[in-house]
């Protein structure tokens, strides 16, 4: 029986994809900051069917013995790590970068970007000694280089988050360690996450030339969640990059978007 962890997977697309491996019998590791979420979660998954435990694990991956404590305690309960996917994040206050503070940026550095690094570079050691395993990394905006006003430090860290992955499935390859590793592009998700800054802070009042945007573009994460499980457990190859928001599906958004009326903030 296979095994996926993922980070920041109590709430959102994170929860969302680990209700799919559990309906596919997988063992699904709920890893996150929020222990009262992460009992929620715990209730949801238990709804479902599975042969797979479900694990928990209050981990703060910004914290190296966190993410250490959580793979030692996850490899002592089912073996082998399978798949482990980097989901965890937190959006910025809305402001231009000159009037974000140094704590908000160290927190979503520490978070968006090397809380990533950090858990790769741990669960590709294990890995390597299992000799298989994948790695997924979530990117965001940002990752493709777009620029939105008042993003620009979330899109920093999710920029250097596509470096990073495809610097880490280059040395992966390069040094035939038999792990494989890609990215998820998810697009734009209707969740808590673009209301709030560092994760349950600050509320984000969006404008209504971005609420447009995303009644266009974005879609709830049970959605996406479908569509991205199912490519990853069906994945064999290294460097690859699952897109859900294609440019193609994102025009003809825009083009159908007169007759096709959606409202994801309606009251």
């Amino acid at each position: 029986m296979k095994t996926v962890v993922i980070t920041g997977s109590a709430r959102g697309f994170g929860l969302e994809m680990l209700k799919l491996f559990r309906k596919e019998n997988f063992n699904t590791v709920i890893c996150d900051i929020n222990d009262k979420a992460i009992e929620t979660a715990k209730d949801e998954l238990e709804k479902i069917n599975s042969k797979g435990k479900i694990l928990a694990y209050q981990t703060d991956i910004t914290k190296e013995e966190d993410v250490k404590s959580l793979i030692d305690n996850v490899k002592k309960e089912v073996k082998i790590i399978d798949i482990w996917i980097n989901n965890a994040g937190v959006n910025q206050p809305n402001k231009p970068i000159w009037e974000v503070d140094k704590n908000t940026i160290d927190r979503l550095i520490d978070i968006d970007l090397k809380g990533t690094i950090i858990c790769s570079k741990l669960i590709m050691k294990v890995m390597i000694e299992q000799k298989h395993g994948q790695i997924f990394n979530v990117e965001g905006h940002g990752s493709n280089d777009a620029k939105i006003l008042g993003l620009s430090l979330y899109g920093t860290s999710k920029r250097a988050v596509t470096y990073f992955t495809e610097a880490l499935a280059y040395e992966a390859e390069q040094l035939n360690t038999n792990v494989l590793v890609g990215k998820i592009t998810p697009g734009i998700m209707i969740t808590n996450f673009i209301h709030t800054a560092l994760g349950d802070g600050e509320q984000i009042e969006l404008d209504e030339k971005t609420k447009k945007v995303y009644n266009i573009l974005g879609d709830y994460p049970e959605t996406i969640a479908n569509y991205m499980v199912e490519k990853i457990i069906n994945n064999d190859k290294n460097n690859v990059k699952f897109t859900w928001l294609t440019n193609r599906k994102a025009a003809w958004r825009f083009m159908t978007s007169g007759f096709n009326k959606r409202d994801f903030f309606k009251e």
